[in-house]
């Protein structure tokens, strides 16, 4: 009996370790995202979450709409500041789990298209990036701070 305890125990330790829990990672089927207003839960291998350090939270239908929402939150919710963000996660393009979005690597200007289209495609390694840019023709691999405005409206012409 101690050992089903202990097994337990170690259970709920990964599952409060997760970086977003699978409650708190697929957003209900009318949760829209902040930014375009697309509904989210259609495309859960795009999905993007931005936690507050209040705990609530934003999901997006992918990783540019996140970033757009980074680089102008009062744009999307006055109230709101980056100063208030916890944590952005992002769904791996191969893995299709979270991952940390300031660890990830993006991939721009590649034929694969999101659900807005054109997109950044997140990474857990710059080898796999780099590996998906020469096989699906992208322009570049970018670390989240190389990621910027401008980029991101080049992905929106």
């Amino acid at each position: 009996m101690a050992r089903w305890s202990a097994l337990a125990a170690v259970a709920a330790l990964l599952l409060v370790a997760a970086p977003v829990p699978a409650a708190e990672g697929r957003p209900g089927p009318r949760e829209k995202c902040p930014v375009c207003g697309m509904f989210v839960a259609k495309y859960p291998e795009w999905q993007a979450v931005l936690r507050f350090a209040d705990g609530s939270r934003l999901v997006f239908d992918g990783a540019k709409d996140l970033f757009k929402f980074w680089f102008e939150p009062g744009r999307y919710l006055p109230a709101r500041t980056r100063d208030d963000v916890a944590s952005l996660f992002v769904t791996d393009y191969y893995a299709l789990e979270p991952l940390d979005a300031r660890a990830a690597f993006f991939v721009v200007g590649s034929d694969v298209l999101g659900p807005m289209g054109r997109e950044l495609l997140p990474f857990a390694t710059r080898g796999e990036a780099e590996e998906f840019k020469r096989d699906h023709r992208g322009s570049a691999v970018l670390a989240f701070d190389q990621v910027t405005a401008e980029i991101l409206l080049g992905l929106d012409r």
